[in-house]
């Protein structure tokens, strides 16, 4: 005999249903006000963690910056990851400058990219995080309520398979470094980093653009000696790195170019950067506000740099150790421990955080500057950069006239320029005003005649340089380039007192 089943009646299925959904509400009612909501958490946690599917992959974070200092594996994964780009990448970010040739092409939120190595799939990911605003415009820490300064948490994820930890590790991480290293030789382009704060904070980040600066050794106008010795040092500097590890040295060097101003500092020290290859930081000392700043800024230096601190000098009023600072006693103890710790910088603990840097300092008086500063050690070479010298001279005729072979007016042009002090860029300045050699030679001649005579007057009427003032009140310069102009001017003085001696052997000549 058949059996016939009776299908529910809508009405009782809606029934059930209520009585169900009642029966849950009652029961997450009753967990609420039972089950402390941190318990609830937990237990939701674990049962979500037990239930969850295993996975063979293994994921690692590789974080723009290591606390306070930069992660040399993300800037190498970066340069890496780059020439890996190709059309299965659907969205990127480009970017120009008005001085940059190229196109800079950069990462957009989680692109992906594979690599295989050695038969392993490797899965990239970019990510980047950004503060959110609070309803102040200002940047609000969710959880404490104060007001933090604005930055982003940029990070790559890689993801393999757990079994090839160790060949990830071991192997492929090295691989990316010396890709990377390669590539950047290749494509080395010197960039000058400047200091920059951040919006509604006082903390200072580095900021880069490319260096444009045309300097090179064989356009500076210096005695062909010193340039030598300059290449040669820094050439024995860069290939020493088991020399310095092995003697227990930081592998750094400091150069202290000291002399007049116009005499070419800047310029060597932009020729230094395009001879190394080494990006530039230029540090204001006088923006910096408390000595963690400073060391983390000096910190954020990459490795193969070069840190210029220009007029040190001026750039912060250095004290003396013997006392005599003339501060007031609350801003002398501030300025001296800003000046400890950029000393224990240079040549302390502290200068081990980095290789193969170069630290120059420049200054238009080398007497003001504390002797523990410029110390060997410290600043190991100290390069006077002098008044132009013959050899300067024919150096800025080959780069502005173009010309190769002596010229007539050489002769004298030297002659003019060994008998006073003129600075490579007075000499330049007059120079760029005709592009024919001879008006801009004749130019700079008569130029260097008016300096010299000019000098000639204030030297005789000032009474400078070991002057002295005759019964009379007029000028008697009593120094060697004093008598010799008083020679030069007043023979016919001299022969009338050497004739009145003559005349009369018993009168002595005043």
């Amino acid at each position: 005999m058949a059996t016939i089943s009776r299908i529910p009646s809508p009405s009782s299925v809606f029934s059930a249903y209520a009585s169900l959904s009642a029966s849950v509400m009652l029961v997450q009612t009753a967990i609420n006000q039972l089950i402390p909501r941190t318990v609830q958490n937990y237990i939701s946690s674990a049962i979500r963690y037990y239930f969850k599917a295993k996975s063979s992959n293994l994921v690692l974070l590789i974080e723009e910056s290591d606390g306070i200092s930069s992660n040399e594996i993300y800037t190498a994964a970066e340069t890496y990851l780059y020439s890996k780009i190709d059309s299965s990448v659907e969205c990127l970010k480009i970017s120009k400058s008005p001085k940059e040739k190229g196109i800079n092409v950069k990462f957009a939120q989680c692109e992906k990219i594979v690599d295989t190595y050695d038969g392993v799939e490797v899965v990239w990911r970019f990510s980047c995080e950004e503060r959110k605003r609070g309803s102040s415009n200002h940047l609000v820490d969710d959880e404490s309520g104060n007001v933090l300064p604005e930055y982003e948490k940029r990070y790559f994820e890689m993801s393999f398979n757990k079994r090839n930890k160790d060949m990830v590790l071991n192997s492929y991480i090295p691989h990316i470094l010396q890709i990377s290293k390669n590539i950047k030789d290749e494509k080395k382009v010197v960039k000058l980093h400047t200091l920059s704060s951040f919006p509604y904070s006082s903390t200072f980040i580095w900021e880069s653009i490319n260096l444009e600066h045309p300097s090179t050794f064989e356009t500076l106008a210096m005695d062909t000696e010193l340039k030598k010795a300059i290449i040669e040092d820094m050439d024995r500097f860069v290939r020493r790195k088991d020399f310095y590890r092995k003697v227990g040295k930081a592998w750094k060097r400091g150069y202290l170019l000291h002399g007049p101003p116009g005499t070419g500092k800047s310029s060597l020290i932009a020729a230094m950067a395009n001879y190394l290859k080494f990006d530039i930081y230029d540090l204001e000392l006088a923006n910096i506000r408390n000595d963690s700043d400073l060391r983390k800024l000096l910190l954020k230096t990459a490795n193969r740099s070069i840190l210029v601190i220009e007029d040190i000098d001026c750039s912060v009023e250095l004290p003396d150790r013997k006392g005599n600072s003339g501060l007031a006693e609350g801003r002398y103890y501030k300025e001296h421990q800003f000046h400890s710790r950029l000393l224990n910088f240079i040549d302390g603990l502290w200068s081990s955080c980095g290789d193969e840097r170069i630290i120059i300092f420049t200054t238009n008086n080398k007497d003001r500057l504390d002797p523990a500063l410029i110390r060997p050690g410290r600043m190991d070479m100290h390069i006077e950069m002098s008044y132009l010298t013959r050899d300067g001279f024919r150096t800025l005729t080959t780069n502005y006239l173009n010309i190769n072979n002596p010229h007539w007016r050489f002769g004298e042009i030297e002659e003019l320029i060994g008998s006073m002090n003129v600075t490579p860029a007075e000499v330049a300045e007059e120079l760029m005003k005709s592009d024919d050699p001879d008006v801009s030679l004749g130019g700079l001649c008569q130029f260097l005649k008016l300096k010299r005579k000019k000098m000639e007057e204030d030297d005789g009427v000032n009474g400078d340089d070991g002057s002295s003032r005759d019964e009379e009140g007029h000028g008697t310069d009593q120094s060697p380039k004093g008598k010799r102009l008083k020679l030069d001017n007043g023979k016919d003085e001299l022969l009338r007192r050497l004739q009145w001696c003559l005349d009369d052997p018993a009168l002595v000549m005043p």
